[in-house]
């Protein structure tokens, strides 16, 4: 009696660990599977982002060439309006400046 006892928990437990064996077999694949679409979603989020990124550099690169072609042909323009612009700053930063000795700070 004791022996077929002992011989019926075994049973059952070679039963239940069949059974977690093939849960566990079910949860594997499931990971897998969830594995290959989350790396599918990162590999088309990467190649949108790819796109995108060498659209945009593309897109600087042309405007870079247009303003280069500008300049070229307008040299004296740029020059004489960078020159009419530092001297600008550099009459403000005076007058600024000025202006502050004048006054007393309140600090």
């Amino acid at each position: 009696m004791a022996d077929d006892t002992q011989k019926d928990i075994q049973e059952a437990l070679e039963k239940q660990i069949a059974q977690l064996k093939r849960e566990i077999t079910k949860i594997n694949k499931t990971l897998t599977d969830r594995a290959e679409e989350a790396a599918d979603a990162a590999s088309g989020w990467y190649d949108t982002a790819s796109d995108r990124a060498s659209r945009a550099a593309q897109q600087l690169r042309s405007q870079a060439h247009t303003v280069s072609e500008t300049v070229k042909e307008n040299r004296g323009t740029v020059s004489a309006s960078l020159l009419v612009g530092g001297a600008i700053g550099l009459l403000l930063g005076l007058a600024l400046g000025r202006s502050d000795t004048h006054h007393q700070r309140w600090w």
